[in-house]
């Protein structure tokens, strides 16, 4: 008599569970980086610097009771800590404290619309050009290659030469003079998607060229685009910091973070808190950046081994 084996009942029951309890990608890359402590560390960091500069001001000047442009001569180079001043005061006794919250609005507000800028830029452009080929990549990829060629400090110094350097005109200068890094990655990413599996059945299934770009390549590429956003707000804060210290960034008496070191490198002897201060905040905020960014970089490598 043969036997026959049957399988057992509860397998296909097992296999859907775990098929249920598997994570998407993202969910796991999320997993990932928070379990990456300089990462997490780096984001509490930001946020709470960036919620500090943006919320905090109009607090800390009611509790204070002193005024950004409120000058007092006799407390000039005050120290940290002396008349009420918690970080002291500066050449013309403003306090520091509001000071650098209110530069940090500038240097932040910078870094992050410029870099979301670049980054939209950079992506249509990769996306067009690796996309269709042809004549249109090579016209993108000259003006990458041109741009490429000429130190971006050079372009910079004559962009803000010919227009005003406020907040809002060099966060367009930035945005129209740093997207092409992502351009490039995304470009890169895009001619190795088109010619996989999927992207040529959608096409034959009858997608359309916008539908084929938005939603099926331009997910595969957010991996990167995120990782060039991070890195590249880090990258603004010392371009920033650059031009200020260069004197074509944010005029005074507006503060930013390059400004006011830049300011402070004439009073080193008197007060080196004017120094100390906004260095150690460009200093940490590009370090949060990068860090972050390596994070990123990690946690949306799917060639990660990841634990469960």
């Amino acid at each position: 008599m043969t036997n026959i084996s049957l399988s057992d009942p509860n397998s296909e029951t097992v296999d859907l569970a775990e098929a249920l309890k598997s994570r998407s990608f993202w969910a796991d890359a999320v997993r990932y980086l928070f379990r990456d402590k300089l990462s997490v560390l780096a984001i509490v960091i930001l946020v709470v610097m960036t919620a500090a500069c943006f919320i905090a001001p109009p607090i800390v000047e009611n509790i204070l009771d002193v005024d950004a442009d409120q000058t007092s001569v006799p407390n000039r180079y005050a120290n940290p800590g002396e008349d009420g001043y918690i970080l002291g005061a500066d050449e013309l006794g403003r306090d520091l404290l509001i000071r650098l919250l209110y530069g940090g609005q500038i240097s932040l507000a910078i870094a992050y619309a410029a870099s979301f800028l670049s980054i939209i830029i950079g992506v249509s452009l990769g996306l067009i050009s690796g996309f269709y080929g042809g004549f249109i990549d090579d016209f993108i990829v000259w003006i990458i290659n041109t741009l490429s060629a000429i130190p971006v400090i050079f372009l910079l110094l004559i962009a803000a030469t010919i227009w005003d350097p406020s907040p809002q005109t060099l966060i367009l200068i930035l945005a129209l003079l740093g997207w092409v890094q992502s351009c490039r990655l995304v470009r890169g990413e895009v001619l190795s998607l088109k010619e996989r599996e999927y992207i040529i059945a959608a096409r034959a299934l009858g997608s359309g060229t916008t539908r084929l770009m938005l939603q099926h390549m331009l997910p595969n590429i957010l991996s990167v685009v995120i990782i060039a956003l991070t890195i590249n707000a880090g990258t603004l804060i010392l371009i920033e910091a650059a031009l200020s210290y260069l004197g074509i960034g944010v005029q005074p008496p507006t503060p930013s973070w390059g400004n006011m070191l830049a300011e402070s490198r004439t009073f080193f002897v008197s007060g080196k808190h004017l120094i100390f201060f906004p260095g150690v905040l460009i200093t940490v905020t590009v370090l949060c950046f990068y860090l972050l960014g390596d994070g990123l970089r990690d946690a949306l490598d799917p060639r990660t081994t990841r634990k469960s």
